[in-house]
């Protein structure tokens, strides 16, 4: 952990990271735009300045109709991924939960996938995919932490068990799905690969509202989740009403999952490396770290989707495999460090 002196930058740091992360994703591409340009036109568009002259209509068109929307989103989802794992390692006293590991991503695709094959996105926009995400992504978390529970204790082996059979059963039944979707498999396989490149404004404004809602009753309860890393007999007897608790969290924790899974489809490990990188930093006050998480993980998943696009052009990479190449060998780590501690997962 780092000393209170640091501590106190870490903020102005993520920040200052965020800032230079969300303009190289404005400005690079397969047409480069300075920072100073980005900065005069985002003005502009602000009404904080004149247009600036010289500036081709079709740049401002891939500033503020493709590259704005695509980044602000991948910010907006690595902000509800890191949040939501955040609050799963909390309430599972482990390092390794994460919505992916859990199965709880799964869930939400399957149930958004669901509504995609009927007809009912279209038909009723992205609120119906959101819904079936929420609902898929909620009934995986219960029941993954009803099997993690048939112990005394939620340990590392019986969490992550639950989880890959839970996820395993899910996978192959959205396989069995997709065996039958004819002409839509193509769409449905690429949006499982996770990514942003057809999303836009529409994507953005459905996702945000059950982003910001579940981001300010994660900051909300930042002090309560202190307590239950106590355990939940002293938990209670401090007064926290520890069984509404956990069902808030599991709920918070789908609900983030949800909307981030249901606008840019299976995007793993994000929610496992940046709380438990940050934890470091911060230690374990979640009044600290829930507020790092959100600024880290927008800033990790804006600098991962501009590597996707960017790394193989004009070919694009899914950002599913680029947050998947950093976290499988930090999965591993962690694993390793796990099984040298005696108490593990206690």
């Amino acid at each position: 952990m780092l000393n209170p002196a640091r501590r106190r930058l870490l903020p102005v740091a993520l920040v200052a990271l965020l800032s230079i992360a969300l303009l190289a994703g404005l400005g690079f591409g397969s047409v480069g735009i300075s920072p100073g340009t980005t900065l005069r036109l985002l003005a502009w568009k602000l009404g904080l300045a004149e247009r600036p002259a010289g500036v081709p209509a079709s740049t401002v068109v891939i500033l503020f109709d493709l590259r704005l929307p695509r980044v602000l989103l991948a910010a907006l989802v690595g902000a509800a991924l890191a949040t939501a794992g955040t609050l799963f390692q909390a309430l599972f006293r482990n390092p390794m939960a994460d919505p992916a590991i859990i199965g709880v991503s799964s869930g939400a695709a399957m149930g958004a996938i669901l509504v995609i094959l009927s007809g009912a996105g279209a038909a009723f926009g992205g609120l119906a995919v959101s819904a079936a995400a929420f609902a898929g992504a909620l009934a995986t978390a219960f029941l993954v932490y009803r099997l993690a529970r048939l112990g005394p204790a939620v340990h590392v082996g019986t969490l992550l068990l639950s989880g890959i059979a839970v996820a395993a059963v899910i996978s192959a039944a959205i396989s069995m799905v997709m065996a039958f979707s004819g002409q839509e498999i193509r769409s449905i396989y690429f949006w499982l690969l996770g990514g942003f490149g057809s999303r836009g404004w529409a994507a953005l404004g459905a996702a945000a509202p059950f982003v910001a809602i579940g981001s300010g009753v994660a900051l909300a309860v930042a002090g309560d989740l202190n307590l239950t890393s106590l355990g939940e007999e002293r938990a209670g007897q401090l007064g926290l009403e520890v069984e509404r608790f956990k069902r808030l969290m599991l709920a918070t924790g789908a609900l983030l999952t949800a909307a981030a899974v249901s606008v840019s489809g299976l995007i793993g490990f994000v929610g496992l490396m940046t709380p438990h990188i940050l934890r470091l930093a911060t230690g374990a006050d979640h009044r600290r770290l829930l507020p790092s998480a959100i600024v880290g993980g927008a800033a990790f998943l804006v600098l991962a989707d501009l590597a996707a696009r960017t790394l193989v052009t004009p070919e694009e990479i899914p950002v599913g495999a680029v947050t998947a190449l950093l976290g499988g060998p930090f999965f591993l780590f962690l694993l390793r460090r796990e099984r040298r501690s005696p108490g593990a997962g206690a």
